[in-house]
């Protein structure tokens, strides 16, 4: 029998989602999963190796819908892996109540289709739940992609940003931004592999107005913000300030706030509301974000705080890309 963290208050939901779809059980879909081929908990642990069994459940229901449907399209299939992963949202939660897990699916399969050319994780520094999502999606969105998807890391700090490039492979950007003129040059790129990891560009920024000169320089078109280190002073403040030249340019972008929820306040005067208050950073993603997640970019206990499931923000991107490309390589 299937076990996994807070079993007992999301059965209901799962039961009834399970019923939905014609399973008698989470094993009867995670025996359809492992009939096409695809072992969802590999992929899962893959991505983030510390995220908890009930995220591995979450996909398993959501691959499940994906194959009882048909689906022989990644970006279809992301979106029916966001309805198993809202039917392990904790009724009441604020996950549940932003719809957190179809939000996932939906981001999924932005990703996954040609209009997104350029998707950026912006964190407050290069951290490496940002790394695992972008491993996850550099391995395989490009394998349900015409035109390839570009992929970058863009972090306060250059030092960071070269830390992170040489221990994940990645290519590391180093730029030089012009404070009188406002032009940003590229200094070097080296990549530290020759796989599809190299593919991944990681930029590391001196400020915010670098930060966002490397947003234009890119023509990020997608974003998530994590809410880790410097939320405050690096990536709400890019992402906000690009969202506004973006509308005032004609660009379009689609900013994800990843972090938020109870917890992650910051501030003194916000912990005397308690549960009550939902704090600085999640108030900073309401004000640039398209889409509001809930709980931590890469602690899995918190997002699960936050009754979605036990996997961070960022890495959950790269869980779903992945899922949903192996549902359209067992269907091909």
């Amino acid at each position: 029998m299937a076990q996994f963290e807070g079993k007992e208050r999301r059965m209901a939901k799962i039961e009834k989602c399970l019923a939905e779809y014609g399973f008698a059980s989470l094993e009867e879909a995670r025996d359809l999963c492992l009939s096409k081929g695809i072992d969802v908990d590999a992929i899962v642990k893959g991505v983030q190796p510390i995220a908890f069994e009930n995220a591995v459940w979450a996909y398993t229901l959501g691959v499940a819908i994906a194959l009882k449907k048909g689906i022989t399209v990644a970006a279809d299939a992301a979106e029916a892996i966001g309805l198993g992963l809202q039917a392990f949202c904790v009724p009441g939660s604020v996950a549940e109540q932003r719809d957190v897990g179809k939000g996932h699916g939906n981001l999924g399969a932005m990703l996954l289709r040609e209009e997104t050319d350029c998707f950026c994780f912006l964190a407050g520094h290069e951290s490496f739940a940002a790394a695992e999502g972008a491993i996850g999606i550099a391995r395989t969105a490009n394998k349900a992609r015409k035109k390839p998807l570009r992929v970058i890391l863009n972090g306060l700090g250059k030092d960071a940003a070269y830390i992170i490039s040489r221990i994940n492979g990645f290519t590391y950007v180093k730029t030089d931004y012009d404070f009188a003129t406002g032009e940003l040059n590229v200094v070097e790129e080296r990549a530290f592999s020759d796989g599809d990891k190299a593919k991944v560009k990681c930029y590391g920024a001196n400020d915010v107005l670098e930060g966002v000169a490397i947003m234009k320089h890119e023509k990020v078109d997608v974003s998530i913000t994590g809410n880790s280190t410097n939320p405050t002073r690096f990536q709400h403040l890019v992402a906000g300030t690009y969202k506004k030249w973006s509308y005032e340019n004609g660009v379009k972008y689609f900013s994800v706030a990843s972090g938020g929820g109870t917890g992650r306040t910051l501030h003194p005067d916000n912990m005397a509301a308690g549960p009550a208050s939902y704090g600085l950073t999640d108030s900073m993603g309401r004000m640039h974000g398209d889409a509001q997640f809930a709980g931590s970019s890469s602690v899995p206990a918190h997002v699960e705080m936050m009754g979605l499931i036990g996997m961070g923000n960022n890495p959950m991107v790269g869980a779903t890309v992945a899922c949903a490309v192996a549902v359209e390589e067992a269907n091909k």
